[in-house]
């Protein structure tokens, strides 16, 4: 895997556009990025590309600038800014709900931008689940959540499960094709099943932190994407990048 340098981000403060855009959209908010934030986030920009990684998501929240403005904003792209409701705590370590009414919305509709076939969610949380929810559109078709010691995934067709002990990590569900459903944690495939086929999502947009209005998730979010499904060398690639982001940030587990 490639990992470029944390120098990409010059003196002048020139890197790489998309970074840069970013940048300028947490300016426009209202929101502001210390220059460390604004280095590590370039350094991820670029670590993605090169590995493939950039043109698959819909979204990528960094969760970085400390504020609802800063926080909200798409590393991707202008669409799918993040709405926060009230019941945040926001710090340099990232966001950190109430677990019991605090949610994002991202605006992004699992039926309109997501594939049945191909498809990935992940959260990267630097305190322990409560035993909420990561991200969800309501439904059992786009679901990525703790509760108790079981992890549960679904994207599309089939419903994954399995014990696993609730900890800080980096979590993803993850449909590479249309015959493969995984859930991943820290680099780790946890598990693995074959999917049915032809259930299609339903048209909610899918919310951080929230399952309908009955599971609200209260450990701190460092992290999350939404995006089309990856590979297994993609999804070891991801966990490395954000990984060594989030050590920039000193706030990895």
């Amino acid at each position: 895997m490639f990992l470029p340098s944390l120098m990409g981000f010059d003196k002048a403060g020139f890197g790489d556009p998309d970074a840069l855009a970013f940048f300028a959209r947490v300016t426009a908010a209202g929101g502001s990025l210390t220059t460390t934030e604004k280095a590590a986030v370039n350094t991820l920009v670029v670590t993605l590309k090169a590995n493939s990684l950039w043109t698959p998501m819909k979204a990528i929240y960094p969760m970085v600038g400390a504020s609802a403005a800063a926080c909200a904003q798409n590393l991707k792209s202008s669409s799918f800014t993040g709405t926060f409701s009230s019941g945040w705590t926001f710090s340099s370590s990232g966001v950190q709900g109430n677990g019991t009414s605090a949610f994002m919305g991202t605006g992004i509709s699992a039926s309109g931008q997501l594939s049945i076939s191909s498809a990935h969610m992940s959260s990267y949380n630097n305190t322990t689940p409560s035993g909420g929810v990561m991200l969800s559109n309501g439904d059992l078709t786009c679901l990525l959540q703790y509760s108790a010691s079981q992890l549960y995934g679904s994207l599309g067709g089939s419903f994954i499960n399995g014990s696993a002990s609730m900890t800080a990590s980096f979590i993803m569900v993850n449909r590479p094709s249309g015959t493969t459903l995984k859930i991943i944690r820290n680099n780790t495939i946890v598990l693995s099943t074959t999917p049915n086929n032809g259930i299609s999502y339903n048209a909610s947009n899918i919310d951080l932190a929230r399952y309908g209005g009955s599971f609200y998730e209260s450990s701190r979010f460092a992290f999350a994407s939404i995006g089309d499904g990856l590979t297994d060398t993609q999804a070891s690639n991801l966990y490395t990048a954000v990984q060594a982001f989030q050590t920039t940030l000193s706030r990895q587990v």
